[in-house]
């Protein structure tokens, strides 16, 4: 178990946790996505969280996979990818944050701040100089939470995902020096 804060804590995704995170995620996803998808975000949930996908993930090098825990509660996911360059920054030794998604009920209670600045110290120690992750332009809040902790706009791309709605398939990719 990590300590990030007092009330925050990350624990490892095992092999033997798919099930308890796909429950998880059945809850949480479609509560802020499913307005995005036109099967209301089953499909995603199915595929990115299936026992075989998590399997397939948990395998991958350089990648550190955590149910985020606060106040002794599994509230979230919390997923980065070491070694993960930025197109047109491959010159800084750069992380990816992949996944973090937490329940609502958390919402303003600082978990978020509190994750990213555990990442940013991680990656700190561990000689890094870039942090970055993909961020959906149709999630206004969470740009600006990004873009209060010092993230900047870099690019952006565009989901391929079928089943999801045209207008908000476009991500913007944030990154921050540190």
């Amino acid at each position: 178990m990590i300590r990030v804060s007092e009330n925050i804590q990350l624990k490892e995704i095992l092999n033997s946790d798919s099930e308890s995170l796909f429950k998880l995620m059945k809850e949480i996803y479609p509560a802020a996505y499913s307005h995005f998808w036109k099967d209301g975000g089953e499909w995603y949930v199915q595929s990115q969280y299936s026992e075989k996908n998590i399997l397939k993930e948990l395998l991958e090098e350089n990648v550190d996979y955590y149910f985020v825990i606060y106040k002794g509660e599994i509230i979230g996911n919390f997923r980065i990818i070491w070694n993960s360059e930025l197109e047109g920054l491959e010159n800084k030794k750069s992380v990816k944050l992949h996944r973090v998604y937490l329940h609502s009920k958390t919402q303003g209670k600082g978990v978020g701040k509190s994750l990213l600045n555990w990442l940013e110290e991680e990656a700190i120690k561990k000689q890094y100089e870039l942090i970055w992750l993909d961020a959906m332009d149709e999630q206004p809040q969470a740009f600006e939470f990004y873009k209060k902790k010092g993230y900047q706009y870099h690019s952006h791309c565009f989901l391929d995902f079928d089943l999801l709605h045209d207008e908000v398939r476009k991500m913007s990719q944030v990154y921050k020096l540190i």
